[in-house]
């Protein structure tokens, strides 16, 4: 039952994911809304380990590949599109860069992985990328409600290269730690090391209103437990490329809440592109024909 509906629940949960990080981040800086959020999730998944010993050890030898893990698919992602949203990247713009993780994933899965990489990816990847501008390029630098700045993309494109190469590191150790610990211990070494940048970078200014904890709350419980621990067991379940493939079926879903959350414009152009995106990124990702 879990594998049959997980797929969608997943895809649904983690486009929701970009309206809280919009809806909440006027309240907060995005490093110190980031380690915030990986500290309250830490703290529970430690509290729940502490009745699960026998089955969830916390152990050395887990200790150093989760924390890499934890500091590419969530420091580096949740970093990046925090940061991106708080310097007025629009919700379903974020989510569509980021859902090029699923051509990455396949070049590197079959670099890495061993994973089969078919001719047609090439062409998908062309097409991906020229949907991507199309949505992007226009909107760079111009004045407007819907001007995006080229330091909101490239905080982006961090984001998605650390949601990358977690998703290929979680399919390449996360078979062998316990999924509670090993999440844990990733969520922990992100909460450190945003606070470290955000105590750096950022004023503490964090307005502890009642949309500011609805959004931390709704990110905690449906996101930080939800949509990851669903990720890891489709991982567990299925190879890299094809687990990834659900993330390009997200800047729709995204695109839709934002407009009805956020009243965010979708331009004829954006529906192109993002069309254009989704077909390139399925040519990479999905199952010929026999």
């Amino acid at each position: 039952m879990l594998k049959k509906f997980a797929p969608g629940l997943f895809v649904i949960l983690w486009s929701t994911g970009f309206i809280g990080v919009k809806y909440g981040i006027p309240y907060a800086p995005p490093f110190y809304f980031v380690a915030i959020r990986m500290a309250i999730a830490a703290l529970l998944l430690f509290v729940a380990i502490s009745f699960l010993r026998k089955s969830q050890p916390i152990t050395r030898s887990i200790i150093w590949p989760s924390t890499l893990i934890g500091l590419t698919l969530h420091g580096a992602y949740l970093g990046g599109c925090f940061f991106a949203v708080s310097r007025g990247l629009p919700a379903g713009v974020t989510a569509l860069i980021v859902s090029l993780q699923p051509v990455l994933v396949s070049l590197f899965a079959a670099r890495y992985l061993g994973e089969p990489l078919r001719a047609r990816a090439v062409f998908g990847l062309l097409l991906g990328l020229i949907g991507l501008f199309v949505v992007v390029i226009p909107r760079i630098n111009v004045s407007g409600a819907n001007a995006i700045s080229l330091i909101s993309i490239g905080a982006c494109v961090i984001g998605l290269l650390g949601g990358t190469s977690g998703t290929i590191l979680q399919k390449k150790y996360g078979g062998v730690i316990p999924t509670l610990s090993g999440t844990s211990i990733q969520y922990a070494a992100t909460a450190v090391v945003m606070l470290m940048l955000a105590l750096i970078f950022e004023e503490p200014n964090i307005t502890w209103s009642r949309e500011f904890i609805g959004a931390l709350t709704w990110l905690v419980l449906a996101l930080s437990f939800g949509a990851i621990l669903l990720l890891f067991f489709l991982l567990s379940n299925g190879s890299a490329a094809s687990v990834s493939s659900l993330f390009y079926l997200v800047p729709a879903i995204t695109a839709i809440e934002a407009y009805f959350f956020f009243d965010e414009h979708i331009s004829m152009l954006s529906l192109i592109g993002t069309a254009v995106t989704v077909a390139g990124v399925w040519l990479v990702v999905g199952k010929p024909k026999d």
